[in-house]
């Protein structure tokens, strides 16, 4: 289990995809600056229009970069992020949202959502969030077929995110 403090700081956004929406949960609380750049990029319009642009059936499906290649994107900072690890998060199972890095404290902005329990990624890759709703659209992306980098060969896109509460802006108001 676990634990998210949903009364302060419970946030979910809906990421709308060609293929379907996914909504998911983040870990405000327990994950601070990784949720406050992924939520700063959103709001933003960042990924819109970008694409998953690694996905391997069993393991995961990889987007947010702005080039589309895998090599691109920084923070909302323009740096890189730190790692923000917990022991209660972890690759546990599908859905599991998960920050891709190049090796320690290298987050920026792209992500992945795991197809299964990833063990070896814990303490690798930031979990800041899970799948709440939009099973049957995870299941679709894991279904497109992928050249032999991995690339699918039709495009799955990130179209528009809808953000239904943000704990952080919402603590930034003045009063």
């Amino acid at each position: 289990n676990i634990p998210v403090d949903r009364d302060n700081s419970s946030m979910s956004v809906t990421l709308h995809t060609n293929m379907g929406d996914l909504k998911v949960e983040l870990y405000c609380d327990i994950t601070p600056k990784t949720c406050e750049n992924f939520l700063a990029l959103c709001a933003t319009g960042f990924y819109n229009g970008t694409k998953f642009h690694r996905n391997i059936k069993g393991f995961m499906v990889q987007g947010g970069c702005p080039l589309g290649t895998g090599k691109g994107g920084s923070s909302v900072w323009g740096t890189k992020l730190k790692d923000e690890f917990d022991p209660h998060l972890k690759h546990s199972g599908r859905g599991i949202l998960s920050m891709a890095n190049s090796g320690p404290d290298t987050n920026g902005s792209q992500f992945f959502f795991t197809y299964a329990k990833q063990s070896h990624l814990n303490q690798q890759n930031t979990v800041f969030g899970r799948v709440i709703s939009g099973w049957e659209t995870l299941d679709a992306m894991e279904k497109v077929p992928v050249n032999f980098d991995d690339v699918p060969t039709q495009d799955i896109m990130i179209t528009s995110v809808t953000m239904h509460a943000n704990p952080i802006a919402e603590r930034d108001q003045p009063e």
